[in-house]
């Protein structure tokens, strides 16, 4: 009888672990948050990652690079995506709060810069687009378009695409006054979609019909020049998180998806560039 006891107590003990097992797996949760360029990747590594995972919740917003960097400083997320790499004083501030951000580079990315697909401008250098959003070309028909007004759209300042233009294209200097600001990928594709004549910049998987990639140098930007180096206007794209994740964590699996077939295959097919290429 007492062996019985014994090993009844055991079974239920080995149970009772389990179970706690079980249910600390099942409240296992990811936040993300930061950039609308990234945001397409995390999206669909959550639901690639869900369905294996039923059990892990996965939270996602998209507020842009350097929001994203500040919700890993405060402890908000677990992951920031970011378009750009972290400023020395996005760094700093995380450090001082007692956080070590660790970049992940998941993909690689082209800005590609877009105008209607009415336009009859179909090339433009890297001097031309600068001299358009600083103010020195304003009209269609410096560029061999039609005589009208050029509508620049810009990524708002907070965004990580905009400061990868910024630095690389306009070499910081500023935006022409009148220049519209939008607040994603998306607003900046649906108001070229719409407006004839405006012209705005973009990440590479939201390139689609409804807008017009031009040539930038001679290169249209697309995955293979982008992976060549031969598009000049490319970054690499991140997420961040606090330290080096736990192995077998969720988080550890998430900010490697890049680097297993399956997430090799989803940066493709959304447009951007694998790290593996």
């Amino acid at each position: 009888m007492k062996n019985i006891i014994a090993k009844t107590l055991k079974l239920t003990a080995l149970a009772a672990v389990a179970a706690g097992a079980i249910t600390a797996h099942a409240q296992e949760k990811i936040v993300i948050d930061g950039s609308t360029t990234v945001g397409p990747i995390s999206k669909a590594f959550a639901d690639f990652y869900q369905e294996s995972h039923p059990d892990v919740n996965i939270t996602i917003s998209e507020s842009g690079s350097g929001n994203g960097v500040k919700s890993l400083t405060n402890k908000a997320c677990d992951i920031a995506n970011l378009s750009r790499f972290m400023k020395e004083a996005e760094f700093k501030s995380c450090v001082d709060k007692g956080i070590l951000p660790v970049a992940h580079v998941v993909a690689f990315d082209g800005l590609a810069v877009i105008v209607n697909p009415e336009n009859k401008v179909g090339a433009l250098t890297m001097q031309q687009i600068s001299d358009i959003y600083t103010g020195k070309i304003s009209n269609w028909k410096e560029l061999g378009g039609d005589d009208a007004q050029i509508v620049v759209v810009s990524r708002d300042t907070n965004s990580g695409t905009f400061e990868t233009f910024n630095e690389l294209v306009l070499k910081k200097q500023d935006v022409v006054k009148g220049a519209e600001y939008v607040g994603s990928n998306g607003q900046a594709r649906t108001r070229v979609n719409t407006t004839k004549n405006a012209i705005a910049y973009v990440g590479l998987g939201f390139v689609d019909d409804t807008v017009k990639p031009l040539s930038v140098e001679g290169i249209i930007p697309n995955a293979k020049t982008v992976a060549s180096g031969k598009y000049p206007i490319a970054r690499p794209l991140f997420m961040f998180t606090d330290g080096y994740p736990k192995m077998g964590s969720a988080v550890y699996d998430f900010v490697n998806l890049h680097l297993t077939k399956e997430g090799r295959e989803i940066v493709r097919d959304l447009g951007y560039v694998s790290t593996c290429e």
